[in-house]
């Protein structure tokens, strides 16, 4: 067996100071790396060493295999994190950890090669029978192939990119005239974003929810699933609100997701954490969508549910060491709520919204969890991704995870930028949200930013009489004869 002693986490932000905090527990000494743009950045703190890996763009950083590489032999580290997001999905960088006698902890090159192609994905998970939406099993870039694959399986259809994810090269059309220019746009938006311009077409499920399966893979033969993540709350095709457990599965539904979830790591000989994603149609049927081949942001939701810590069991398995949990022991305790509270504007199309943070408070508490990346009077790089935290409540009840998620928000404090914090509260006071009866369009069919706005401006005019009124009080105080 395997014994790593020294990790060096090849991301940042939250996800960085998250896999520090299991490491530090678990007696290995980590070493952060580092951006320009990063050069004050919390996570530098938290870890034993800290190494500069180059300018602030991705490409010349936190991108850059050679330069992790090479920061990782100079620091004579037993192994490699990915955490999520830059080279976690990269089969490359993980051969090349491999070349160089580095522990990279994922899985094996082949089976992120293989989950990392919509296309070779389905056909990998053929042979174990698990539902898939109907539609095309190869890549089309022809428009007249794609019009007669559209025909067959029926408007409305679904364009995507094979090698894609996040939701670009993703084109929704309703009827045939549409077809031309969608896929046009859909080839274009693919290769742009992914090197890559080959799509794919099936047929669109109106009406979806997003669920996700958590599993995890030793090198024993044990494959076991930590339930499902409900992740329909999106803006973009991205997700900003996930729960744990889903309100809509039965335990024979969720348990039939499960197993078909193990099915699907079976089909790439997988090894550690990975999610398989399902859309489930307005009847219960599920049909596979892709795997990630790493940890997902929303892991937290499923740690407070289970009892887990999956960054843990990331760093045993790539030791080498068996599960020691059988899927019995495995139960689902209460619910759990994660916001991704990211510097966007949800008046205003959810854009970006760079810039100081100059109040940066954390709400605390029982049944409240932060995993936070940022401090006050920190400035938002424009070259990352803009999540400043994710604030996660587990109640007994999700009556109860939702309640404390209205407190915590109310408790978290960030000025200088726009959050998604006022978002999370709307969601989260939205009736078809607190009901269990929503999907993947909730954004576009009840999200109303002039609430939000109106909602704001009352706040601030109450705020500001408060702020008269106290000061009034104190004149009196200031005035009265000693």
């Amino acid at each position: 067996m395997l014994q790593i002693n020294k990790l060096l986490i090849a991301n940042r932000g939250e996800i960085a100071m998250r896999i520090i905090k299991t490491a530090k527990k678990m007696g290995i000494e980590t070493v952060a790396v580092y951006s320009d743009a990063d050069r004050n950045a919390p996570h530098l703190k938290l870890a034993d060493e800290a190494v500069c890996i180059g300018e602030a763009p991705s490409s010349a950083s936190y991108l850059n295999a050679s330069k992790i590489i090479d920061a990782a032999k100079q620091c004579h580290v037993d192994a490699i994190h990915p955490g999520y997001g830059f080279l976690s999905e990269n089969a490359d960088f993980a051969e090349l950890c491999e070349a160089n006698h580095i522990i990279f902890i994922g899985p094996p090159s082949k089976a992120i090669r293989t989950m990392g192609s919509k296309l070779a994905a389905k056909e990998a998970v053929k042979q174990y029978n698990i539902p898939m939406v109907p539609g095309i099993d190869e890549a089309i870039t022809n428009t007249s192939e794609a019009k007669a694959v559209a025909k067959t399986i029926g408007f409305p259809v679904l364009i995507k990119a094979s090698a894609g994810g996040g939701g670009k090269g993703m084109r929704i059309v309703e009827k045939e005239a549409d077809l031309e220019a969608q896929m046009e746009r859909a080839v274009s938006e693919a290769t742009s974003a992914f090197g890559d311009g080959s799509v794919f077409i099936e047929k669109y499920i109106d009406s979806p929810r997003h669920i996700e399966i958590q599993v995890m893979a030793d090198s024993h033969g044990n494959i076991l699933h930590f339930f499902e993540r409900e992740c329909s709350i999106q803006r973009r095709h991205q997700k900003v609100i996930e729960e744990a457990p889903s309100t809509v599965l039965s335990p024979g539904l969720r348990s039939k997701m499960g197993e078909a979830a193990i099915k699907v790591a079976k089909s790439c000989n997988y090894l550690g954490a990975g999610t398989v994603e399902f859309l489930l149609d307005a009847n219960h049927n599920f049909y596979f969508l892709e795997m990630n081949t790493r940890l997902q942001v929303e892991h937290p939701v499923t740690e407070l549910i289970t009892g887990v810590d999956l960054v843990e069991l990331q760093i045993r398995v790539a030791q080498g060491e068996a599960l020691k949990i059988k899927q019995s022991d495995l139960k689902i305790n209460g619910h759990a709520l994660e916001l991704r509270v990211y510097a966007e504007d949800p008046l205003n199309n959810f854009l970006p919204s760079v810039g100081h943070l100059n109040t940066y408070r954390l709400p605390t508490g029982k049944g409240i969890r932060v995993d936070n990346g940022f401090e006050a009077h920190m400035d938002i790089p424009i070259y990352y991704d803009p999540m400043l935290s994710k604030l996660i409540t587990h109640g007994k009840t999700r009556q109860e995870a939702i309640q404390l998620m209205l407190q915590a928000i109310s408790n978290y404090h960030v000025e200088g930028v726009a959050t998604t914090l006022a978002f999370g509260r709307y969601v989260c006071e939205h009736e078809s949200f607190r009901s269990g009866n929503f999907d993947t369009h909730f954004v576009e069919h009840h999200f109303k930013p002039e609430i939000i706005r109106t909602k704001l401006k009352t706040e601030a005019k109450l705020a500001a009489l408060i702020a008269v009124k106290q000061y009034t009080e104190d004149l009196k105080t200031l005035r009265l004869p000693h």
